[in-house]
């Protein structure tokens, strides 16, 4: 049911948008409503906040569905749930009963405020302080590439506390839109995924009460782990999703596009670039929901196939993407054919939520362990 309701929203709604989004720019709030409308933007939330009670494969579903059509569209909701992932995971109840079901009934955006210039998001040695003064903690740094950046209602944020103690000093914080010394940088010019937002956030003294720590102090960072732990499927299953959307214009265009009298579907050169890109994205679907599904079961340590979910799923999706812009030959590079945009739009998959090389390092690590 989930499946098809976020087919059809891709089909009906988002698909004959697509093009437009990624050749304006323009932020589309009028899909935003409508993934509200559906429940997607607070599809990871329990039903006491007024979400769907959805669970991570449910997640990966949406967002695989929707990037077959629009890679734009679908980060949409990718990043709102990433954004809301901290607050679900480190907040308390009272907390869950002010932002989540606010988030929930007027579908406010939510923001991952971690990657500073730098520094990344892989290590623990962030940069950004939160001092604390009185009943208050005054947040002084800056965060890069954050999506819905100047766009949120709500950031979640992590700064450190007590420098002395690297990755156990790490706090999380929601800091409100319209907070005194939040600010912004300029929106990012990106080759792809253009129709979202992507900006730096800033932070001048900006002054957030103790009530808005997420968890203890210094509890941050396992946070941040456990955010991104759940979220590097969704990007996995972002990446299938685009990769599919690739394939199945590849396959239409292969049976209509006649050479030397007759389809190019016929040469076997074309049968095999098809099959092995069909094969990859199956390979690549199945780590991503085999990983998305040990999460939602609880299933031990699941760090190393989260990393290969999203490592394999996003190189899978250049590799595909590309092979659809070989197939259509000089049309695939024309803007007139989706293909080079979906290429486009696969290319940040392989970059944020840990760069592949991090993942890769990652997955070793944990192996050479024991």
């Amino acid at each position: 049911m989930i499946r098809a309701a976020a087919e059809k929203t891709g089909q009906r709604i988002v698909q004959p948008r697509a093009a437009k989004i990624d050749a304006t720019g323009e932020f589309p709030w009028d899909l935003v409503e409508a993934f509200g409308k559906q429940g997607f933007l607070s599809l990871l939330l329990p039903d006491r906040y007024g979400g769907a009670d959805g669970d991570l494969t449910s997640f990966c579903i949406v967002v695989e569905e929707i990037a077959k059509v629009c890679g734009s569209s679908s980060l949409i909701i990718l990043a709102q749930g990433v954004g809301t992932l901290p607050i679900l995971l480190g907040g308390n109840p009272s907390q869950k009963d002010l932002y989540l079901i606010e988030i929930s009934k007027k579908n406010s955006l939510a923001a991952l405020a971690l990657n500073e210039p730098g520094e990344g998001s892989e290590v623990p040695f962030i940069k950004t302080r939160a001092e604390k003064q009185g009943t208050d903690y005054l947040i002084n740094g800056r965060k890069c590439f954050i999506t819905h950046g100047s766009l949120a209602k709500f950031y979640s944020v992590f700064a450190v506390t007590q420098p002395e103690h690297e990755a156990e000093g790490i706090s999380a914080f929601i800091v409100g839109d319209g907070t005194p010394g939040l600010l912004f940088g300029k929106r990012e010019e990106k080759i792809g995924m253009r129709g979202t937002v992507t900006t730096d956030v800033i932070f001048e003294n900006c002054r957030v009460p103790q009530e808005n720590r997420l968890g203890e102090e210094g509890k941050g960072w396992k946070v941040a782990m456990n955010t991104l732990n759940m979220s590097r499927p969704a990007i996995g299953a972002q990446a299938v999703g685009i990769a599919r959307g690739a394939l199945d214009f590849a396959i239409r265009y292969a049976n209509e596009r006649i050479q030397f009298g007759k389809p190019i579907s016929s040469f076997q050169a074309v049968q095999f670039m098809i099959a092995d890109m069909a094969t990859q994205v199956e390979a690549a679907r199945a780590l991503v929901y085999k990983a998305a599904s040990q999460i939602d079961e609880k299933f031990g340590d699941t760090e190393k196939l989260s990393a290969i979910s999203k490592y394999f799923a996003s190189e899978i999706a250049i590799k595909v993407t590309t092979d659809a812009v070989q197939i259509l030959g000089g049309y695939g590079y024309m803007k007139d054919y989706p293909v080079e945009r979906m290429m486009r739009d696969a290319k940040v998959t392989q970059i944020y939520e840990g760069a592949n090389q991090i993942q890769r390092w990652r997955v070793a690590q944990q192996l050479l362990k024991g």
